[in-house]
């Protein structure tokens, strides 16, 4: 049984370490409307750091490569909280699903709350989909 979660209007780190954790317990999880997670902090700052950690990883065969779509940015931050270099976190990201939107074949389903990922408590806010499309992510 997969267990949904709707990205809409999470903080993005609350939200990727409530769903490492339950991903480590052994659950799979689909995440539905990753361009629409949130990023705390100032607009022109967080465009400028993710278009630096673009950049850096510029170069055609080397690292480290960073995405630009909205639903690599998730995977990538939940893949971050995770021990993916290790057997347990590898097969942790196997069952880590992340969609723009609701697929079809998830639509049925109802969404899972995340207790305290949704609390935003400043105005100074991103969405992921903003970040991609600054970045000249297509999705």
């Amino acid at each position: 049984m997969v267990v949904v979660l709707d990205a809409s209007g999470m903080v993005l780190g609350r939200f990727a370490s409530a769903v490492a954790k339950r991903l480590l317990r052994g659950e799979e999880i689909a995440i539905v409307n990753a361009e629409k997670a949130l990023l705390t902090g100032r607009r022109a700052h967080i465009l400028a750091e993710y278009r630096q950690r673009v950049a850096r990883g510029a170069q055609k065969r080397k690292g480290p490569f960073h995405p630009k779509r909205p639903d690599r940015i998730v995977h990538r931050t939940v893949r971050g909280m995770l021990p993916y270099q290790q057997a347990k976190g590898r097969d942790a990201l196997k069952r880590l699903r992340v969609y723009v939107g609701v697929p079809s074949d998830l639509a049925a389903q109802r969404p899972e709350p995340i207790p305290g990922a949704g609390r935003v408590t400043t105005p100074r806010v991103v969405a992921i989909g903003e970040i991609s499309r600054n970045l000249g992510g297509v999705f």
